[in-house]
């Protein structure tokens, strides 16, 4: 939610909600926590007709916890590659000492 606040700031909170696939109250509570941590502010569009649209900015503690977020996320989806990379090489090596070839089951 922080990434797709980042990107477009003016988001309504039922576009959120279909983008996460949550009820737009899920939305509202979360929006809530966030603003509450101090992550995200939410302001009137000052030109809107519609005064009850808000964006919604990360603040500087916002960025930073969306970037420790990111990292965390790079890591174990980093190491996840690594376990499934170790997993292969494991099952093609089987696959030789049970004398089939690991051929066909190379990446392409």
């Amino acid at each position: 939610m922080l990434r797709r606040l980042h990107q477009a700031p003016q988001v309504s909170q039922r576009a959120l909600a279909k983008d996460q696939g949550v009820g737009l109250g899920t939305i509202n509570f979360c929006l809530q926590a966030l603003v509450v941590k101090g992550l995200v502010k939410m302001q009137n569009f000052s030109q809107s007709k519609n005064k009850v649209r808000y964006a919604c900015l990360l603040t500087p503690a916002g960025a930073s916890e969306k970037s420790k977020l990111t990292a965390k996320f790079l890591k174990l989806k980093a190491g996840e590659y690594e376990t499934l990379q170790a997993e292969s090489q494991a099952l093609k090596s089987e696959l030789k000492f049970d004398g089939c070839s690991a051929k066909g089951f190379q990446g392409r």
